[in-house]
């Protein structure tokens, strides 16, 4: 026999059915009658009629069976409190729960998820540093000097900084940043300057600038480890790792906002900002940037040991409390690579004892 056999075709019922009908948020007290499909009567009008394939189970209260309808308005709900009228409805809704997920939905939803998680780790890890690599070079220069006027107002304005020129240090300056410039092969739109902060800190920005904070030439006792800082700081420049390291961390930040729900990539913008003014790279490029400034260094006839031996005071072995290394290799590594088979000054000092002492003084008022 059929399991429906035993239920009468067409019967009503009178119990606490409540109606709600999706356009107003008015509650009927309503009669259901249970005939070829449920009909939906208040008083002598039928309000809705719904077939029973269509009516489906919606979360509710305990002692509450509540009801939707797929042709119905969004919105429509019957609410029965009734346990028989109930019983007899759901027997005749062989599709009620149709919609639910069972174990094997939420397996898959989960199984899902994790693979999504995956990919975008997956992403993160090697296709945003790959398209970062591809994109650089694509960024007109314009574009990437109105982010380095911008970052340049941000720095300023964060360490509470003004641009050093007392004279005779701004002249030795020059002639410092002239030299590696030259022998970096870099023209004459790089821009470069010491900014008042008793911070030991150097960096580059966006569209070719540098910047020395005073804190680092007090720290330095020779021309030769100032240089080769700007040096490292100009190989920045030289590869353009400052946007390329904004498209990597703001792609980075995007997709892991994505995987923990911020869809409006704010944070992608946020990290984005914070890239520009802190200038962190990652190991390779620092890395990288070393290579090129014991290069420079040596095509100067002057040794890159001096510079390790400044990072390494700044920051000592633990390699802490300087913003330039906080993505570096550990300061003794870099000491000791520069140290390896750096050859003897073979040309004289870059600055006189006199330019150096006028450097060192850049950030004194004017004489």
């Amino acid at each position: 026999m059929n399991s429906e056999a035993s239920i009468p075709s067409t019967s009503t019922l009178d119990g606490s059915a409540a109606y709600f009908d999706g356009a107003s948020s008015r509650r009927r007290t309503v009669t259901l009658r249970l005939a070829d499909q449920l009909e939906i009567v208040e008083g002598e009008q039928t309000l809705a009629a719904w077939a029973y394939a269509d009516i489906r189970r919606v979360d509710s209260p305990a002692g509450v069976l509540r009801v939707s309808c797929l042709t119905a308005p969004a919105l429509a709900r019957l609410e029965v409190r009734d346990t028989a009228l109930a019983s007899e409805l759901v027997a005749r809704c062989a599709s009620i729960d149709d919609h639910m997920i069972g174990r094997r939905g939420v397996a898959t939803i989960v199984g899902w998820s994790l693979a999504a998680a995956v990919s975008i780790v997956a992403v993160v890890l090697f296709g945003v540093p790959l398209l970062a690599d591809r994109l650089t070079p694509l960024v007109p220069e314009a574009f990437e000097r109105r982010l380095g006027d911008v970052a340049d107002s941000q720095i300023k304005k964060m360490f509470d900084a003004r641009d050093c020129d007392n004279p005779a240090g701004q002249k030795a300056f020059t002639k410092l940043v002239t030299a590696l410039r030259e022998s970096a092969g870099l023209d004459t739109s790089v821009q470069s300057g010491v900014l008042s902060s008793s911070i030991p800190n150097a960096f580059a920005l966006p569209g070719g600038k540098v910047y020395v904070f005073d804190g680092l030439l007090a720290k330095a006792e020779n021309a030769d480890e100032i240089a080769g800082v700007l040096a490292h700081e100009l190989g920045h420049l030289k590869h353009r790792d400052s946007m390329r390291g904004l498209i990597h961390n703001g792609g980075t930040s995007f997709l892991i906002g994505l995987l923990f729900g911020d869809i409006t990539g704010s944070s992608a913008l946020i990290f984005g900002s914070r890239t520009l003014v802190t200038s962190s790279h990652s190991r390779e490029a620092e890395h990288n940037a070393d290579s090129f400034a014991i290069d420079v260094m040596h095509r100067l006839g002057r040794p890159a040991k001096p510079t390790g031996e400044l990072l390494l005071r700044v920051t000592g072995k633990e390699g802490k409390g300087l913003s330039i290394i906080s993505t570096h290799p550990l300061s003794e590594d870099r000491l000791a690579r520069m140290s390896r088979q750096d050859p003897p000054a073979s040309k004289p000092p870059l600055l006189t004892a006199e330019e150096w002492k006028a450097l060192k003084s850049i950030c004194s008022a004017k004489i």
